[in-house]
């Protein structure tokens, strides 16, 4: 049984505090310990500023709710984060209260 799907901020953190980061749509289970994204399972952690370790590869993420004012990375970037494109329009009207911006690929 999984909980309704959400939209999330998913960033790596195996290789840097700045990782790759994504904007996608993920599901949890009933107990939301396991979330489910991308092909991949990930399971409540407690890292080095990371919250989620993938249980196949072992690396390290941080996933959360994608803020409203798009600061979502932990430490100032200019990586940008990549919005999958089922999710690109909600990700800019809903959350960030920004429909002009529905187009943009990247937050």
């Amino acid at each position: 049984m999984t909980f309704k799907p959400r939209i999330m901020y998913i960033e790596n953190k195996a290789e840097s505090l700045n990782g790759p980061a994504r904007i996608g749509r993920a599901t949890f289970n009933r107990t939301g310990i396991t979330l489910f994204y991308g092909g991949k399972t990930f399971r409540k952690y407690q890292g080095f500023k990371s919250n989620y370790i993938d249980i196949d590869t072992r690396e390290e993420y941080w996933i959360s709710g994608p803020r409203k004012d798009g600061e979502d990375r932990l430490y100032v970037s200019n990586i940008p984060i990549e919005i999958d494109e089922d999710i690109r329009e909600e990700y800019w009207t809903e959350i960030r209260k920004k429909p002009e911006l529905k187009g943009r690929k990247t937050s």
